[in-house]
């Protein structure tokens, strides 16, 4: 079942199958999601690799203070090996898994097991292959697990400690069946360890220890889980914070960005079903049909997306609410949702930039060669239903009443009064009311008085005033 968030969008369930369709598939149809976690997996990668090279950096210079012999140059190696491992997952990492990240990633783990297990070349002494398992420092895998939580998904993390238990333990049976042993050191510690049988069950040379291996792995398991119950918990977040980059984003198509801002704060619902009083306008383009018989299909496209780029500007400017699209032409509110002390004024203001905007186009076409472009707007103030219509599976914010119809009306008077724009005379009253007697004669200049006008579907006549 959707859930509706607090801007008043649908927002669907963020399981990680939803509908049949995998992880992946989710992630490649939303591309804010996409994007979060491709920025999520390039800055903890980059990060993951860089703490990767201050450890090694930092193991590298305490290796001779340990064992200052040529001995530390077998483990010097070795870091140049894990180094060139991480430089490798940064130049190959991406969101998802993928098999080059995992291969590096079981590489990481076979070295260090390698590293533990098999006796250093430059080492004059024999031990027993138990003893060197032994005292192998088994935390330094933690090294691994935790530059791993910063750049890899829960899922891997799982696998990250399936591979270890599995490399460790493998070694384990290696060392077991066949790996060096020096009986004779073990009679030696038992000689000195006469009466203390429990203390010499811990140092036996050549006893690998495998509860206390068992019992490494075991903490290392629960670790890796609990660090993968976060990593999932941490991608559900993301994924949480795409979807309201992506509310934002529908919201964007719709309002100016301050009122998305604004908006996305609010603590009502958007859909929430009420009556105010808003502007509302409608623009088209006069004569389209003919235009669009006389030119390509992509130009047809280009002609439409170049004019609802320029209209949906003016409508942001003038802080109005781009409602829809509608082929040729575009409804915009004034008062949604919220109204204003000046909603009459800015649809004005914005039917006049409007009309400057297209002068401006048709100037620049006119140079490039193209026909001028014509449009007609209807303007109307009064009181207005807003709400969510739609069924259950789909919803759409909705201005639904009389003014609607009204300005829509309008702007088909335009074309059998041959004006530009035609408003109502409630919107021009409105702006005398609204504005100081300077700002609202600048606004209704050249606005002629067209008297009363029959109007499809009102029994009454309305006063216009046309542009």
């Amino acid at each position: 079942m959707a859930e509706r968030s607090k801007t008043g969008f649908r927002r669907a369930n963020l399981s990680p199958r939803r509908g049949g369709l995998r992880e992946e598939d989710l992630i490649n149809a939303n591309e804010y999601l996409h994007e979060a976690l491709s920025a999520n997996k390039r800055d903890g990668l980059l990060l993951a690799v860089r703490a990767r090279w201050v450890a090694l950096t930092i193991i590298a210079i305490l290796i001779p203070f340990l064992n200052f012999s040529w001995e530390a140059l077998y483990y010097e190696t070795l870091l140049v090996g894990f180094a060139l491992i991480g430089w490798a997952q940064l130049r190959v990492g991406r969101v998802a898994q993928s098999r080059q990240e995992l291969l590096l990633i079981f590489c990481d783990l076979a070295l260090m097991t390698f590293t533990f297990v098999v006796p250093n070349p430059f080492h004059q002494e024999v031990w027993p292959t138990a003893f060197q398992y032994e005292i192998a420092e088994f935390s330094y895998f933690y090294v691994l697990l935790a530059s791993a939580t910063m750049a890899y998904s829960w899922r891997t993390l799982i696998a990250f400690g399936a591979w270890t238990t599995g490399l460790w333990l493998t070694a384990l049976t290696l060392v077991v069946f066949f790996g060096i042993e020096i009986p004779d050191l073990s009679r030696k510690v038992a000689d000195a360890l006469v009466g203390y049988e429990r203390m010499l069950s811990f140092v036996d040379p050549n006893d690998p220890q495998i509860s206390e291996r068992v019992q490494e792995l075991v903490v290392f398991l629960i670790v890796a889980g609990i660090l993968a119950l976060n990593g999932q918990r941490t991608n559900r977040l993301i994924i949480r914070q795409s979807e309201v980059a992506r509310e934002r984003a529908n919201l964007a198509r719709h309002f100016p960005p301050n009122i998305v801002d604004q908006m996305a704060e609010r603590h009502q619902p958007l859909g929430a079903v009420r009556s105010q009083v808003v502007a509302v306008m409608f623009v088209d383009i006069v004569g389209f049909t003919s235009v669009a018989e006389r030119q390509s299909p992509e130009d047809v496209v280009a002609l439409l997306r170049e004019f609802h780029g320029r209209m949906e500007g003016a409508v942001f400017d003038q802080h109005g609410t781009l409602d829809k699209f509608l082929g040729d032409g575009l409804m915009a509110t004034f008062g949604t949702p919220d109204t204003g002390p000046h909603d009459a004024s800015n649809a004005v203001r914005c039917g006049r930039a409007m009309l400057s905007e297209i002068d401006q186009w048709n100037r620049e076409r006119k140079d490039a060669g193209a026909e001028p472009i014509k449009v007609s707007i209807g303007l109307h103030y009064g009181m207005v239903v807003l709400g969510d219509i739609g069924s259950a599976r789909r919803l759409e914010y909705a201005v639904l009443g009389d003014t609607v119809n009204v300005a829509s009306r309008l702007e088909e008077l335009t074309r059998t009064l041959g004006v530009r724009m035609a408003m109502s005379d409630d919107i021009a009253k409105t702006v005398r009311d609204d504005t100081d007697t300077a700002e609202a004669g600048t606004l209704l200049s050249g606005l002629g008085n067209a008297g009363p006008q029959t109007v499809r579907g009102r029994d009454e006549p309305i006063v216009v005033w046309t542009l």
